[in-house]
């Protein structure tokens, strides 16, 4: 059963969410219904989702087939011990994260402009520190490039997104796993921590 209170509906946070990953697992079918993830990178701009790849292979012959597919991108922020909010028992041990999903039926696109847009987009992402010439559909030394890589795009027709952060915690059992986060420090915990307090809706 789905957990309303981890829904986020706030299209700026899943925005902002997507613009700093990079990262996701395409599910495809073949003509048999059988299915396949492939983990690939992705660019997310203008409420489309673009992948990309060779002209070739199972991916795109899946594609080609059905092209109803499902994408899903998550970031695990930390691992909640059960003993931050419970001496005894196992139950209240999770993690906590962001993911969106997406469903809907994709486009092999061949504009250049479009092909452009999206895989400069992508570079931001992966080399935001600049280092390469802008991806230019007019730049002759990209249009062949452009033409022989193959560009998928997914509008979604449903987008869904679960941030979890232990919002369903009664205050004082948010409260010390806060602290339990606080006092690890290692990794991820403070940010997490901090977005504990955030998403909660009886912070202090």
């Amino acid at each position: 059963m789905r957990r309303n209170e981890f829904v986020m509906e706030d299209p700026q946070e899943i925005e902002q969410f997507l613009s700093g990953m990079s990262f996701g697992f395409l599910g495809t079918t073949d003509e048999a219904g059988q299915p396949r993830v492939t983990p690939l990178n992705f660019s997310y701009t203008n409420g489309a989702f673009y992948f990309h790849g060779s002209r070739m292979g199972e991916k795109m012959d899946h594609l080609r087939h059905t092209s109803t597919v499902c994408f899903t991108v998550a970031d695990e922020y930390a691992i909640i011990p059960s003993y931050y909010s419970d001496p005894e028992m196992a139950c209240p041990a999770t993690a906590y994260f962001k993911s969106v999903s997406a469903i809907g039926s994709v486009i092999i696109v061949d504009d250049l402009e479009e092909k452009a847009m999206a895989m400069e987009g992508l570079m931001q992402k992966l080399q935001p520190e600049g280092g390469y010439r802008t991806i230019d559909a007019a730049d002759q030394s990209y249009i062949p490039r452009l033409k022989g890589v193959a560009l998928i795009k997914l509008v979604p027709d449903r987008l869904t997104a679960k941030f979890k952060f232990g919002q369903n915690l009664k205050s004082d059992r948010m409260n010390a796993v806060v602290e339990g986060l606080t006092s690890r420090g290692k990794d991820r915990d403070i940010e997490t921590a901090d977005l504990v307090c955030k998403y909660h809706t009886g912070s202090r």
